[in-house]
């Protein structure tokens, strides 16, 4: 696993914050942005792993961005929706978003000049270290120390001194510096992981959302789980709540995870008598050896109101619930992306870059790119796993998937979706593995996931019970949930899920994949 996870700056303290008067970090602006990895991370993957040069790889991205790009009609909403913080707030963001003062219609060519720059200036530096006789490694280490101690790193440096507006309602500046920039890399690491249906499923670490996915996994086994049926739901929405539970009072970047208890069998058998015939309301976290368990301080939303007339302070609570756009001030629940890659030769990759969205913080004019606000993920309470510390990474959601049978790569996936992640990831390994469900059918499957725990984005509210489910399901199902107490609201038959995935039999060498239609913004692509 390579983690490009930037952790926190040096001057991200709870000291600072509590000088601020600030008791959450807040979800948009300087104040929540980590050091940026997601770049540094690609840089280390082609360097270490790849055979195609900079100027290759980059050629099509500076293309679009210099001589435009369509906006799609997602891309028109979330700019409309940014156009009052843009106008009022984040003048170099309108520059980009709101050519001739004005939110793009949908078709419009957009273009992004500094950011074409910005690329274009590191193609250079490899081209230059290539021309003085440099290898290949040295002249992609060459690129990377640019952008952590040379233009890119002294923008950011500059950019972050300014106040600019963030979702708490006041203008702050950031705490990254160019000597953060420089002190960091993205590292390589072991994979957490756990036996299922046959298969190994491997997943990012304990400072990461990654291992509730293995947990669930671990609740579920020797259950008699029917993907699809009101049962089979109700089995895997309560050992989604339990997971969870200890995600938030376990995980988290420190030494001192209980992480071989958490996965153990024991403590799966110990954990899975808490599944009753009847859908649990309460937070339940667990105390692996004996330890006891230690929540953040969590904000219930109000009742959620299934019939959307009331209940999460907005028209429709369904589409409320649903809906991970952006805010006026930035806020939103998620703008990953996901992409999985198999070759002939059994060359796998699952990748989950994410953040610097364009609701995030500002663009950075010199730059053409904002800084991500993963720190929002982090918690200003002392004593809990997941608490912000300068160097530290946040608990990230981002869980991308690998899977081995027998030793030898089979398949990766993953989503988009924030917390949800590592509920339709499950969802679609069940299909697929008890389900006999193909690729596709497992993700074109009636999907669903919870909201009861408490979200990783700010302001990390949650709403006990509570599902939501695609109405296609069947008023059967519904039905059979909600007798069992679940609360229960029912979203459009296409609305949930981002999942894609890829697979190759190692015996034949065929090469499989397949992508979420919902929204059409995933595809599976071979060639």
């Amino acid at each position: 696993m390579l983690c490009a996870q930037g952790p926190a700056p040096s001057g991200a303290s709870l000291e600072a914050f509590a000088e601020l008067g600030i008791d959450m970090v807040p979800g948009t602006g300087l104040l929540a942005a980590a050091i940026p990895g997601a770049t540094l991370g690609w840089l280390t993957f082609l360097k270490d792993h790849g055979t195609f040069s900079l100027k290759e790889v980059l050629d099509a991205a500076i293309g679009y961005a210099k001589n435009g790009y369509p906006a799609t009609s997602k891309v028109v909403e979330y700019i409309g929706r940014m156009e009052p913080l843009f106008t009022m707030h984040w003048g170099p963001s309108a520059e980009v978003y709101l050519p001739n003062g004005e939110v793009p219609a949908v078709g419009q060519l957009l273009t992004n000049p500094a950011l074409a720059q910005t690329y274009q200036r590191l193609v250079d530096v490899e081209s230059e270290a290539l021309g003085s006789g440099a290898t290949r490694d040295a002249a992609l280490e060459a690129v990377i120390d640019e952008w952590t101690g040379g233009f890119v790193a002294e923008a950011i440096d500059e950019f972050a001194k300014t106040s600019w507006r963030d979702s708490t309602g006041e203008d702050h500046r950031g705490f990254i510096t160019k000597d953060d920039m420089g002190k960091w890399r993205p590292h390589y690491e072991a994979p957490v992981t756990a036996e299922f249906g046959g298969v190994t499923v491997c997943k990012v670490g304990f400072w990461s959302q990654g291992p509730v996915f293995l947990q669930q996994l671990s609740l579920l086994q020797g259950m008699d789980v029917v993907p699809g049926t009101a049962d089979g739901i109700h089995k895997i929405l309560e050992a989604t709540k339990l997971a969870f539970a200890d995600r938030d009072a376990w995980y988290g970047d420190v030494s001192d995870v209980p992480a071989a208890a958490l996965l153990s069998a024991d403590y799966a058998d110990e954990r899975r008598t808490l599944i009753g015939e009847n859908a649990s309301h309460e937070i339940r976290p667990g105390s692996p050896d004996g330890r006891e368990p230690r929540l953040p301080r969590l904000e219930t939303k109000a009742d959620f109101d299934p019939t959307g007339l009331s209940g999460v302070g907005e028209p429709n609570a369904v589409a409320a619930a649903l809906d991970s756009g952006p805010k006026a001030n930035g806020e939103a629940r998620t703008d990953t992306v996901h992409v999985d890659v198999v070759d002939r030769w059994g060359n796998m990759v699952s990748a989950m870059p994410s953040g610097g969205w364009l609701h995030s913080s500002p663009v950075i004019p010199e730059l053409g790119f904002p800084l991500g606000t993963r720190l929002q993920m982090a918690w200003l309470e002392e004593d809990l796993p997941n608490v912000l510390a300068p160097g530290k990474r946040p608990r990230t959601t981002l869980s991308p998937t690998l899977i081995f049978k027998d030793g030898e790569p089979i398949m990766a996936f993953g989503s988009p979706g924030g917390d949800q992640q590592d509920q339709w990831q499950l969802h679609f390994l069940l299909n697929h593995l008890l389900g006999g469900m193909n690729l596709q059918e497992a993700i074109d499957a009636p999907a669903f996931h919870s909201t009861h725990f408490p979200s990783s984005f700010f302001p990390h509210e949650h709403q006990l019970g509570v599902v939501l489910i695609e109405e296609r399901i069947g008023e059967s199902v519904i039905e059979g949930l909600e007798s069992r107490g679940h609360i229960v609201g029912k979203a459009g038959s296409w609305e949930i899920g981002r999942m894609c995935a890829v697979s190759r039999d190692p015996e034949t060498g065929v090469l499989k994949a397949a992508a979420n239609a919902r929204g059409m913004q995933g595809y599976a692509v071979g060639r």
